[in-house]
């Protein structure tokens, strides 16, 4: 019989080896270490106690039973009467024999290995299924802590950031001070002479850098050439790279470059799925990324936040320094300069970058977490989205906005300024995602008119606007849906002009394509005999607009689906949940005429496209829209 000791040890065990599966290979759920730790503890004694307690005997019972047939004759009445006859008939005599034994208790080591618990014949088998769990905690350890000694204070490194066609932006990160002044120079990469000059030229430089900033300065590279051109940079501390200009407003494409491509992701963690032979800054997503970029030209990565995961796999602190070190560590990561030493990469903050979930404005913990945001990200984001004579809530931007080649982008920040998640949203509560000045500002962006040739808006939402999503759905657009209508409303109104309305959105894990059609007008039966008129607004079916949402560039996916369509509002065209990196490649194109424009939107996942769809943008007319119901209700 087993002794309660190594019953506890085999327990323990196979909870540790399920859990330590789980975190390493699936979510780096910040509970389990401790837990995994904790089991583990128990394990040890439990272990060696069945080892040294449990008998390497069993005793086996053993019955031999005999059975032999012994004749008899019986006598029987006949016929009811009282003269007796006789009658033979076999009895069984059985004979039990109990014997009992001692003998050795079966080895059973493939047993012992899958369980982990003590055998105590052989202490081979024992040592190896104690040490299968001991490298399991020693991984799970490597994982939680390895990292946080690299702290990256030595990082220096240069990325790019927004690239128009008169400037681009180069975000340097230099601590040594020896090296200063930083000089950056700038050439065209294949110059044609002799309109080209093929020397470098000086574009600016930064004197000295400081902790106020975390040794950052942003240097801005003003470009000449009013045509696209590919750009060679590089830096006096030894950092390259190129980027390329995009088309000028309204194009969609050069010969020499070939379509407006640019990519959407979000979320970014190291080392998942785990590999004890990575770097402990690796991401395995910038590999599926870097092998096929040099395919895309994509112009940037549009990054729908949860660039760092502050509390992955777990909190380390609160403070500036705690949070800046993040930034570093991802961009120190060996497999970094791949995606980002040729590509221009736009910010948008979600929650990650703070705490999971966030809904408390700028209170708490924001002001230490939006420092390293500020000045990784949003000081080489786009100029701030907001109009001329409006009053800045804030001293450094938070949404952005800016028109390139065939589409203007409109990157909402949808964390500073939002109400509490879990308050009621009704008309009364006036619950709101984006702020009163944001969603103005938005709004104003959507009624804008856009030059010609440019035919979509491109919305980056770093929470999803579909409400299909039923977990945790009041952290998306979906507990939000007052206004959401209202910004809907102005969506489908953009249609008139022949601009269509696409949203990118990253945050769930997973991949699905959504298009939400504008609601179908209804007829009602007015005062008078037969006399009917249509009630609301009535947009054209091709005022539809899409959402594309997919993420993570490197972390864990569900493994189950969690994506619903509840109505016909919100009508699913696409869902993809598997994949441990999910990024799309959009692609512009303005059709022979100029009337109208396609849109190709690309899923990769794990490397490989597995999906694509082509909208074309609506041809648009001047018809007046009607006050909708809707509108009158929220205020429109």
């Amino acid at each position: 019989m087993t002794i309660p000791q190594t019953k506890v040890a085999t327990a323990t065990s196979v909870a540790i080896r399920a859990l330590s599966y789980f975190f390493l290979r699936w979510a780096l759920a910040p509970p389990f270490p401790a837990l995994i730790f904790a089991l583990f503890a128990v394990y040890l004694p439990s272990f060696v106690s069945g080892y040294l307690h449990e008998p390497k005997q069993e005793l086996v019972d053993q019955v031999d039973v005999t059975v032999t047939d012994i004749p008899i004759e019986v006598e029987v009445p006949e016929n009811g009467r009282r003269n007796r006859g006789t009658e033979k008939l076999v009895a069984e005599q059985l004979a039990v024999e109990e014997t009992l034994t001692i003998e050795d208790r079966p080895l059973n080591p493939l047993k012992t290995l899958l369980s982990g618990a003590p055998n105590p014949r052989s202490l081979l088998l024992s040592a190896t299924t104690l040490l299968i769990n001991a490298i399991c905690i020693g991984m799970v350890a490597d994982r939680l802590f390895t990292e946080r000694y690299h702290t990256g204070d030595d990082l220096s490194f240069a990325r790019l950031g927004f690239v128009s066609e008169h400037e681009a932006k180069l975000l340097i990160r230099e601590p040594d001070q020896s090296k200063m002044p930083v000089t950056v120079e700038v050439h065209i990469k294949d110059p044609v002479a002799p309109f080209d000059n093929p020397l470098w030229q000086s574009a600016g430089g930064i004197k000295f850098t400081t902790n106020e900033t975390d040794y950052t300065a942003v240097v801005p590279i003003p470009l000449r050439n009013s045509k696209m051109r590919t750009y060679q940079w590089r830096t006096s501390n030894n950092h390259t790279g190129e980027f390329t200009t995009p088309p000028p407003v309204g194009h969609a494409e050069e010969a020499t470059t070939g379509p407006f491509t640019f990519l959407s992701t979000s979320c970014i963690v190291s080392r998942l799925p785990y590999s004890p032979f990575d770097h402990p800054l690796a991401i395995p997503g910038f590999r599926y990324l870097a092998k096929v970029l040099p395919t895309l030209n994509a112009q940037f990565m549009l990054f729908l936040g949860d660039f760092i995961y502050a509390d992955v796999p777990r909190y380390w602190g609160s403070s500036k320094s705690d949070y800046r070190q993040k930034y570093r560590q991802v961009y120190a990561s060996p497999d970094w300069p791949s995606v980002g030493q040729n590509l221009s990469w736009i910010h948008t903050l979600d929650d990650h970058e703070i705490a999971n979930d966030w809904s408390a404005n700028s209170t708490g913990v924001y002001k230490a977490a939006f420092d390293p945001f500020e000045h990784y990200q949003a000081a080489a984001n786009p100029p701030p989205a907001r109009r001329a004579g409006g009053i800045a809530a804030r001293k450094s931007a938070t949404y952005y906005s800016f028109t390139q080649g065939p589409a203007s982008f409109f990157l909402l920040d949808t964390r500073t300024f939002r109400s509490d998640n879990h308050l009621p949203d009704t008309a009364e509560q006036q619950k709101t995602m984006l702020g009163a000045e944001q969603l103005e500002d938005f709004l104003a962006w959507l009624k804008k008119p856009e030059p010609k040739g440019v035919k979509w808006k491109i919305v980056a939402s770093s929470v999803p606007f579909t409400k299909n999503w039923p977990v945790n759905t009041q952290d998306t657009w979906g507990g939000f849906l007052m206004e959401r209508r209202k910004v809907l409303e102005a969506m489908w109104d953009v249609s008139r002009r022949g601009v269509g309305v696409v949203v990118l959105s990253g945050d769930r894990h997973e991949f699905a394509a959504t298009k939400f059609p504008p609601p179908v007008p209804v007829l009602v039966e007015g005062e008078g005999e037969g006399e009917v008129h249509v009630e609301g607004r009535a947009w054209p079916e091709e005022a539809t607009v899409w959402e594309f949402s997919a993420s993570p560039l490197s972390q864990f996916y569900s493994p189950v689906g969690t994506y619903r369509e509840r109505d016909g509002e919100d009508v699913m065209v696409k869902y993809i949940h598997k994949g441990n990196s999910k990024f799309g490649a959009i692609t512009i194109e303005n059709l022979e005429g100029g009337d109208q424009s396609s849109l190709k939107y690309r899923l990769f996942v794990d490397g490989e496209e597995v999906w694509n769809t082509v909208l074309l943008s609506p041809k648009g007319d001047q018809a007046p829209a009607r006050g909708s119901f809707w509108s009158k209700l929220i205020g429109a």
